[in-house]
């Protein structure tokens, strides 16, 4: 006994069927569209009577002593069969430009500094590569940043050691290990200093800073000098804080990333390496969680845009 078909059940329809469906549409002929298919007629008619019997059992095509010719459920089924195969065609297209980093989407974050100069670098060869990836960009402090990469929103961050965020659930692609300066106003005393300075120089000063304490931030490299910082002024935003610098209110310590960026009546003293470099930056993915093509081409752009950034000592900035 044949099983009988729901009218309000959604067939499951086979692409191959509305493909033949379409050949023989187009071509009016059974023998044709096998000849355009490269199968056989048997093969092209199989297809076609799968394709009634999913509809409910009426004839796509009427036979004529020579070829075939739309039905009304034929004329009917045209538009939606060339909707879907234009849909799948589609979708085939965008799949091979994801598979070759050509097409797809790309959504990065990094912390504030490194938007200075390191990714509008980075994301400027990378669009040239890349121009038909759809970017978007999140900036914040490097957990929130990792919280947003384990969470899936992301897919790339760029981070630094600085944030003492847990780092081991991660893949670090290492892009550059980063000096530091201190900022001072530009009628400082030690503004003409050839060389670099010891940050013990300043355990005395007031210091500008992006929170209170200095754990967790570029002030960690203070209390490595063995001394802990008078944090005066909080300020987050880094054009006000070259401002309270500017004005004598403080002193700051600005990493190589934002060096080039320093206001003119802000005059920035290299500070010597005593040891470990004040912090690490990194593109971070998702350790065991294959990152979409795109990723690859970014993180090659970031290791370019790395090698531009001047190392500490660099003129032009005292």
């Amino acid at each position: 006994m044949a099983a009988m078909h729901d009218p309000h059940t959604a067939p499951d329809v086979s692409s191959v069927w509305l493909r033949a469906f379409l050949e023989v549409a187009r071509h009016g002929s059974f023998t044709v569209a096998a000849r355009t298919l490269g199968w056989t007629q048997s093969a092209v008619s199989r297809q076609i009577a799968s394709l009634e019997a999913a509809f409910g059992g009426d004839p796509l095509f009427d036979r004529l002593p020579r070829g075939v010719r739309l039905t009304e459920a034929g004329r009917v089924l045209v538009p939606y069969a060339e909707s879907v195969a234009q849909a799948l065609g589609g979708a085939r297209r965008e799949l091979a430009a994801l598979r070759e980093g050509t097409g797809g989407r790309l959504r990065f974050g990094a912390f504030a500094t490194a938007d200075a100069a390191l990714v509008p670098r980075a994301l400027a060869a990378f669009r040239a590569r890349r121009p038909g990836v759809r970017v978007t960009r999140e900036e914040g402090l490097t957990p929130a940043l990792l919280d947003r990469l384990a969470d899936g929103h992301l897919d790339v961050a760029v981070v630094s050691t600085t944030g003492r965020a847990p780092l081991d659930s991660f893949a670090l692609h290492h892009l550059l290990d980063e000096s530091l300066y201190v900022a001072v106003p530009a009628g400082h005393p030690l503004a003409g200093l050839a060389g670099p300075v010891r940050l013990g120089r300043f355990a005395d000063a007031d210091w500008v800073s992006g929170g209170p304490r200095p754990e967790g931030t570029l002030l960690d490299a203070a209390l490595r000098a063995g001394f802990r910082p008078r944090v005066a002024h909080v300020v987050a935003e880094w054009t006000a804080k070259q401002g309270y610098v500017a004005a004598g209110l403080g002193v700051a310590l600005v990493p190589a990333l934002a060096a080039a960026s320093v206001r003119p009546d802000v005059a920035l003293l290299p500070v010597r390496d005593e040891g470990a470099p004040a912090r690490a930056v990194y593109a971070a993915t998702v350790r065991d969680r294959p990152p979409p093509p795109a990723v690859e081409t970014f993180v090659t752009a970031l290791r370019e845009a790395a090698t531009t950034i001047p190392p500490s000592g660099a003129g032009g900035m005292a």
